[in-house]
C-alpha cells in the first residue's frame, strides 16, 4: 500500500489513452463518460488501510470503508470458492433496492484469507458520500414518511431472518435513506435468536418524535411488538392501516403517456405498451394503469404475444378496479398480490394455449416480456375524518427484462430486477453478478409469459406508496440496455418535472434518444408524472370508471381458429389445473384476522365476506377476457370443464 497519483481508467475497451486524473467527468482521449463507483469495505481489517492509499493497485481508499474503483472496466477479483459472508447478500438479491450486493474481495495484510468484501448498490452518492441515517432525518420527516420507512423494514424482516442477518436491521446507524427508500449499508449476522420484540424495542425511541397525528397508534403498535402479543400478520395489518389512512391525506394527480417505436432497423414492432400513441384511451384507466410488453426477440408472433398480453390485462384490471372502488373494508397488500398474479396466470395460459392450437414448437413459440404498473384507489377514512378515494398504492409487476423505475429530481431508482441467466446465478449462490454477467448467456431470459404454464412461472410484484413528486417510467429493453435509462434521466426528466415539456413528449424523446444509441431494438416507454405536492392540486371531480366495450379491440392480432380436434387432452387438462388454481387460492393464513384480537366479529365478517367476493370477481373477469379474446379455445375449455366450473362460463356459441 503506498501513495500513488489519483488517477480513474475509462471504462471503454476501444479507448487508446484510458488513464484521466480522478475529478474528470469525460474520458480526456474519447469523451466516454467517466464511472466513479462507490464500495463499502466490510472486514476486520478495513480499519487498519490508510486514507488516501490505492489496494492491489486498483481500489482509491476515500475514508475508512469507502472505497472508489479506478478500473471499473475490469471485472473485481473472486475467490475460487464463494466465502460464507457473500451468500446471504446473493440469496436477498430480490430485496437489492434495499439492500447493497457483493462486488469483489481484497486481500489485505499478511493473512491472505483476511479477505474485504466489497459491497455494490450501496446508499453512497455519485459524490462518495453516505446517504442519512434515519435517525438523522426522521424528526423532520412527514408522517407518512415515518410510517413508510418502518413498512420498508418491517417488510425486510423475514426475509433477513430467514437468512440469519435480521440484526441488521436493529442498529440505526446501519439503516439509511434516499428519499421515501430505506437502504442497508451492510448485512450483519445474527449472534442470537431473534423476534419482532427485539425490532419493536429498536423502534421504541422513535415515538418520541414521531409526528403527533400518527404518535398515539404507532405508540400501540410498538408496545404489542415490545410485549410479544401480537404475531407478524396482525403488525403488518395495523402498521399497512396506519400507513394508508397517512398517506391519503395526500392529493395525487397522475398524467400518463406511452410512446413505442419499432426502431432504426427493424421494419415491424414487437413491442406493446398501454397507453400509446394510437390508443382510443379511457381516462380513468390511464390514471390508473400502464403497461409495457417486449415479444422476445427471434420467437415468431411475439408481437401478437405482446399484444395479446396488453389487451387482456386492460379488461381485466379494469374490472378489477372497478370492484377495488366499491369495496368499503382495506384489501390488504398480500390479497392484492395474489389478484394481480391470478391476472397474470390468465394471460400466460392464454398465450401458451394459442402456441398449443397452432402446434407452435421451439423457437416458434410466441412469447412476451412483461412490466405493468397499477395505481389501486381504495377507499379510506383519512386522520382528519373526512373519506379519500385513494390509498396512493402503487403495484409492479414484472416478467422477463422489461423494467421500471421511481425517478426524482434528485435520484433514479431501478424498482424491479431481470429474470436472466446472470440473476438466477447470483440468487442461487453460485456467482457474484460482476463475473455472472460477463458469461456469453448472461443476458438470456429464464422466464417470460408464454414459455411455459402459468404453476411454473416466479411472478415478481411489489407495492410501493405514492408519497412524493416523482416520474414512474417503464419501459423495454430498448432503452434499458448499456444503462440507457441511467445515463439520460436527468436530462429528460427534469424538464419533466417542471413543467417544460408535456408527458407526451417526453416519451417520444426518450424512445428517440434510445434510437441514436440502440436503434437495433425495439424501443417502448411509459411515463407517468405523479404529483402529490399542495402546490399541484387543482380541484377537479372524481373521474368516473368508464368500462371498456365488450366487444374486443381492433388490434393487429389474429384469430385462429381451431377444429375441437386440434387441441390435444393433456393440454386442455393443463389450462383446466391452471383455472381450478385460482379458484382454490387458500388465503386463510394471510388474510384471516386473529379474533382473539379483533372482538368485533362483525367486522371480521364484512371483510372475510369481501374477500370471497373479490377472488369470484378475479376468476371470472379472467375468464370473461379469454373468451373474448379467445373465443375459439375458450368454448372448447368450458366443454371439457368439470361441472362444477361449468357455471363460470358465459354462454357459449
Amino acid at each position: 500500500m503506498v501513495f500513488t497519483e489519483q488517477i480513474i481508467h475509462c471504462s471503454n475497451p476501444d479507448c487508446e489513452q484510458p488513464i484521466n486524473h480522478i475529478g474528470d467527468r469525460l474520458c480526456q482521449t474519447c469523451q466516454t463518460p467517466l464511472i466513479y463507483r462507490y464500495l463499502w469495505a466490510v472486514g476486520v481489517e478495513t480499519d487498519s488501510v490508510t486514507i488516501g492509499t490505492k489496494i492491489d493497485e486498483r481500489y482509491e481508499v476515500i475514508t475508512e470503508q469507502i472505497w472508489l474503483d479506478t478500473q471499473p472496466g475490469e471485472i473485481p477479483k473472486v475467490p475460487p470458492e464463494i466465502p460464507q459472508e457473500a451468500i446471504p447478500y446473493l440469496k436477498l438479491n430480490r430485496e437489492k433496492l434495499h439492500i447493497p450486493q457483493p462486488y469483489g474481495f481484497v486481500s489485505v495484510g499478511e493473512d491472505p484469507a483476511l479477505n474485504i468484501l466489497l459491497l455494490e448498490n450501496t446508499p453512497i452518492d455519485q459524490q462518495g458520500n453516505l446517504y442519512p441515517v434515519i435517525t438523522a432525518v426522521w424528526e423532520e420527516a412527514k408522517a407518512v414518511r415515518q410510517l413508510y420507512w418502518l413498512w420498508q423494514i418491517l417488510q425486510l424482516w423475514q426475509p433477513l431472518s430467514e437468512q440469519g442477518v435480521s440484526a441488521s436491521l436493529l442498529s440505526p446507524y446501519n439503516i439509511l435513506v434516499q428519499g421515501w427508500c430505506i437502504k442497508l449499508l451492510e448485512l450483519h449476522p445474527n449472534t442470537e435468536p431473534l423476534t419482532l420484540q427485539d425490532l419493536g424495542e429498536s423502534w421504541y425511541s422513535w415515538i418520541k418524535v414521531a409526528k403527533s397525528e400518527i404518535a398515539p397508534s404507532l405508540n400501540h403498535i410498538i408496545q404489542q411488538m415490545c410485549q410479544g402479543e401480537a404475531e407478524f400478520t396482525t403488525i403488518s395489518h395495523q402498521l399497512n392501516q396506519l400507513l394508508l389512512t397517512s398517506a391519503a391525506e395526500l392529493p395525487l394527480m397522475i398524467n400518463t403517456a406511452g410512446f413505442t417505436d419499432p426502431g432504426l432497423v427493424l421494419k415491424h414492432n414487437e413491442d406493446s405498451c398501454y397507453p400509446n400513441n394510437t390508443d382510443n384511451l379511457d381516462e380513468f384507466l390511464t390514471q390508473h394503469l400502464s403497461i409495457v410488453c417486449d415479444g422476445i426477440d427471434g420467437h415468431d408472433g411475439g408481437e401478437v404475444a405482446s399484444q395479446l398480453a396488453v389487451q387482456s390485462l386492460k379488461l381485466q384490471i379494469s374490472i378489477w378496479l372497478q370492484d377495488v372502488t366499491q369495496q368499503s373494508e382495506i384489501i390488504s397488500p398480500e390479497l392484492l398480490k395474489q389478484q394481480l398474479e391470478a391476472s397474470l396466470r390468465v394471460v400466460n395460459n392464454m398465450i401458451w394455449s394459442r402456441n398449443d392450437e397452432q402446434n407452435r414448437q421451439g423457437r416458434e413459440r410466441m412469447a412476451t416480456t412483461l412490466v405493468l404498473a397499477v395505481q389501486i384507489p381504495q377507499n379510506i377514512i383519512t386522520h382528519t375524518g373526512w373519506e379519500s378515494n385513494n390509498t396512493h398504492e402503487l403495484y409492479i409487476a414484472n416478467v422477463g427484462d422489461s423494467r421500471a423505475y421511481w425517478i426524482t429530481a434528485n435520484y433514479c431508482q431501478l424498482l424491479t430486477t431481470d429474470d436472466d441467466m446472470a440473476t438466477r446465478e447470483v440468487r442461487s449462490g453460485q456467482s457474484l453478478y460482476r463475473q455472472a454477467d460477463k458469461k456469453p448467456n448472461a443476458h438470456a431470459l429464464t422466464q417470460a409469459l408464454g414459455t411455459r404454464e402459468a404453476e411454473f412461472l416466479k411472478f415478481s410484484v411489489k407495492r410501493f406508496i405514492l408519497e412524493e413528486d416523482g416520474i414512474l417510467l417503464l419501459c423495454s429493453d430498448g432503452l434499458s440496455d448499456r444503462d440507457g435509462v441511467e445515463k439520460s434521466w436527468q436530462e429528460l426528466v427534469i424538464p419533466l418535472l417542471k413543467g417544460e415539456i408535456a408527458v407526451e413528449d417526453a416519451a417520444k424523446d426518450w424512445v428517440k434518444k434510445a434510437n441514436e444509441k440502440n436503434g437495433q431494438d425495439n424501443t417502448s416507454a411509459v411515463i407517468s408524472v405523479c404529483r402529490v405536492s399542495q402546490a399541484y392540486l387543482v380541484p377537479v371531480p372524481p373521474a368516473s370508471l368508464v368500462l371498456e366495450s365488450d366487444e374486443p379491440e381492433e388490434s393487429a392480432i389474429t384469430l385462429v381458429e381451431s377444429k375441437p380436434s386440434e387441441l390435444q387432452t393433456p393440454e386442455v387438462d393443463s389450462i383446466k389445473e391452471s383455472s381450478q388454481a385460482l379458484l382454490d387460492l387458500d388465503l386463510n393464513e394471510e388474510t384471516e384476522p386473529d379474533v382473539s384480537q379483533t372482538p368485533n366479529q362483525s367486522k371480521i365478517f364484512v371483510q372475510l365476506t369481501g374477500i370471497v367476493a373479490l377472488l369470484l370477481v378475479g376468476t371470472s373477469l379472467g375468464l370473461i377476457t379469454w373468451r373474448q379474446l379467445q373465443p375459439q379455445s375458450f368454448n372448447q375449455f368450458c366443454r371439457q370443464l368439470i361441472p362444477k366450473l361449468e357455471q363460470f362460463c358465459p354462454n357459449q356459441e
